[in-house]
């Protein structure tokens, strides 16, 4: 899990200080590739691309939220709004929200200017609700894609718990 964690770690940190298109886009594969791995390991009961264990990594700054730029907390609030204003009725609109969500996150990445701790500690939010992003434009049951949509929910509520 920490390799996992660490390319993935590696990958976005790239995208974000090289501010490429391509880079972004590049990490939906490595994103893929890591939930080959998620998904083994739940079925040994090990980890779940389902849970929001990245809370317990994740710090403020003394006690005090992380100052986030501007166009990231608009990302977070186009991320918010998609999960509110797209039905979520058939696998379709599931995979329609996965796909807002995308160029919402996307929107998060390639206008980051966040630095240090604070750019490190989006990171820590950020990483877990790609792989859930990805997760859910590949899920294949209603059930799944509720839970993930419930998962995503609450990874994209719990960012103003930490950054302001």
């Amino acid at each position: 899990m920490k390799y996992l964690f660490l390319t993935i770690s590696l990958l976005a940190l790239i995208s974000c200080k090289n501010n490429k298109k391509e880079e972004v886009f590049n990490t939906k594969e490595v994103v893929k590739q890591s939930l080959e791995v998620v998904d083994k390991q739940e079925e040994g009961g090990i980890l779940s691309v389902y849970d929001n264990s990245w809370t317990t990594d994740i710090k403020k700054d003394n006690g005090v939220k992380w100052k986030a730029n501007l166009e990231t907390n608009q990302g977070v609030l186009k991320m918010q709004n998609s999960m509110e204003t797209q039905p979520t009725n058939t696998l379709v609109e599931y995979y329609q929200l996965a796909e807002k969500l995308n160029k919402d996150k996307n929107y998060v990445i390639k206008y980051c200017s966040m630095k240090g701790d604070s750019h490190e500690s989006l990171h820590v939010w950020l990483l877990p609700l790609m792989a859930k992003i990805n997760a859910l434009s590949e899920v294949k049951s209603i059930k799944n894609a509720a839970k993930l949509k419930q998962s995503i929910k609450e990874n994209i509520n719990a960012y103003s718990d930490y950054f302001e």
